[in-house]
């Protein structure tokens, strides 16, 4: 049986940094579920938000940060993620990530929506594969720390010897191996989420194919709260094509002067002092109204006004990715769509990572901190799961001496799964609750078709529950059960908020109710339990 010290589900920005931090005081493995480079931080184009400008201060991205979220934000979060950007990007440097400099030495700042100053620093629109080669890096050369790939956490493992059966404490993970197919235990004093988020929910996504919820899943098996899974922020602007599979296109184009029009050249109608540069929330209304009013299937962005050479360097990703597929950015203007894009709900934890469960913590977009509120400000993501990892890695590693190794833990019960893969069944609710979600609980929502997508989505989860005991498992069986159930709760919390407000927006409440809805929706689950359902 493997025993590590520290276990880390993820490879993104919080996993990496983790695990730098927590590998000074014992052994680490980090667990990919495919390559380590396949996570939500490596197409993270735009940056991170800090306030390193001289014009710039914390209380003023704090107040950005908060007015983004709409009265949801914790203000303990907000300070302390804000409080620390200037340290955050200063450790991302000492990792060996380089950013983007001005002529007088200074930090190339960009600047995105919500944002009232230019703080976004970044490497070009490449910000987040810069930063995860450096920490991988980093990581390669460490000698407590063990990277694997092509493994799938299938659930977490917990100390039932309590009286009441509950769980009373996370032992470790059973983590299945792609090739293998060998599901085994893993023991750890501590395990770390950091698996990202859930954008393959929807049928239209800007997130990676890893990104199916795993985390928020075995989280609320184990028993773990979340909270406002309905604030699912959809990004304004996605290349639309069809060979271009989840292509963002950096807000920061909006930032350098970049502007949305309809097909026919009509400067979309935002409805916001801020414009084109409007918190993303209503820059996506805008564009899906234009869109649904219109019977277009895209809207346009305009960079062709703007200097050439300047978008060439600024934008090279963006721009040698629209070639290929036939766009010259500088001449010619870029369709886009709103896609789903960041969670900014998830697993509750406290200000160092904690979760409801000892020996468990969660850190980036997994987590649930209160960062965020109703809407992420932009490129405060990246800022979070540094802050976050670093703070959760302290904890940890403060609690690891009075934390004993676990005894041997019981192995994977196959039970009656003698079933080969049936890529049928799974493929087709694969489909249909990708398709449900996005067509039911998108950008805009209602009652009816909020209690449909329940109804049905229940019907999925147990027909896909029933047979995940009989057949075999694989990696798609295991992402299946997760999206699903991840699915299930979305549309839960968003029945629960009936309002709008930030990124819930409810045609039959459409006025935000501060007297009701001024809290977090938050969910708790039943009693954990083992084996198949009953």
């Amino acid at each position: 049986m493997e025993q590590h010290d520290f276990l880390v589900i993820g490879s993104g920005m919080a996993g990496l940094v983790f695990a730098l931090r927590a590998a000074e005081a014992g052994t680490v493995a980090i667990y990919s579920k495919r390559d380590p480079r396949d996570g939500n931080t490596s197409w993270a184009q735009g940056g991170i938000a800090a306030a390193v400008a001289r014009d710039d201060h914390a209380s003023i991205h704090a107040a950005d940060t908060l007015a983004c979220g709409v009265g949801l934000c914790r203000l303990a979060a907000v300070q302390l993620v804000v409080d620390n950007g200037t340290r955050a990007i200063a450790r991302l440097e000492e990792a060996g990530v380089s950013f983007a400099r001005a002529a007088d030495g200074g930090y190339e700042l960009g600047r995105e929506g919500g944002h009232s100053r230019r703080r976004i620093v970044h490497a070009a629109d490449a910000t987040g594969r810069v930063v995860i080669e450096a920490l991988l890096a980093r990581v390669a050369q460490h000698p407590n720390i063990r990277l694997l790939p092509q493994q799938v956490i299938v659930d977490l493992i917990l100390d039932r010897s309590g009286t009441d059966g509950a769980g009373s404490r996370c032992l470790g993970a059973y983590v299945l191996d792609v090739e293998s197919r060998e599901i085994r235990p893993v023991a750890a004093r501590v395990t770390m989420l950091a698996t990202g988020g859930c954008g393959k929910v929807y049928r239209y996504t800007s997130n990676p194919d890893v990104a199916t919820g795993d985390g928020i899943a075995v989280a609320w098996r184990a028993g773990c709260r979340v909270a406002n899974l309905e604030m699912v922020q959809f990004h304004p602007t996605c290349l639309y094509h069809p060979d271009a599979k989840s292509f963002l296109i950096s807000e920061a184009v909006r930032g350098e002067g970049g502007y949305l029009t309809t097909i026919s050249g009509e400067r979309l109608r935002i409805g916001h002092p801020l414009g084109d540069l409007a918190p993303r929330d209503i820059v996506a209304r805008a564009i899906d109204r234009e869109i649904k009013r219109r019977g277009d299937k895209h809207v346009l962005l305009h960079l062709e006004h703007l200097d050439a050479d300047r978008i060439s360097h600024r934008f090279p990703t963006i721009y040698e990715t629209c070639r290929q597929h036939g766009i010259d950015i500088t001449t010619t203007p870029i369709p886009v769509v709103p896609a789903a894009h960041y969670q900014c709900g998830g697993v509750m934890t406290d200000l160092q990572g904690r979760t409801d469960l000892p020996g468990l913590f969660a850190a980036g977009e997994v987590a649930f901190t209160g960062l965020h509120g109703a809407n992420r400000l932009a490129s405060n993501s990246l800022l979070e799961a540094v802050v976050m990892a670093e703070e959760a890695a302290a904890a940890a590693v403060a609690e690891l001496p009075g934390i004993p190794m676990s005894g041997s833990l019981p192995p994977w019960d196959t039970g009656m799964a003698t079933l080969p893969r049936e890529t049928v069944l799974i493929d087709a609710h694969w489909d249909l609750v990708r398709r449900l979600m996005w067509d039911f609980v998108g950008i805009v929502r209602n009652d009816h078709r909020l209690a449909l997508a329940a109804r049905y989505l229940e019907i999925f989860r147990r027909s896909i529950e029933s047979y995940y005991w009989d057949f075999v498992l694989d990696r798609d069986l295991v992402e299946l059960r997760n999206l699903a159930l991840v699915a299930e709760l979305i549309v839960r919390c968003a029945r629960e908020r009936r309002e709008s407000r930030g990124l819930q927006y409810n045609e039959d409440h459409p006025e935000r109710d501060d007297a009701r809805y001024n809290v977090d929706t938050v969910l708790a689950p039943p009693r954990p339990r083992e084996g198949p359902p009953l």
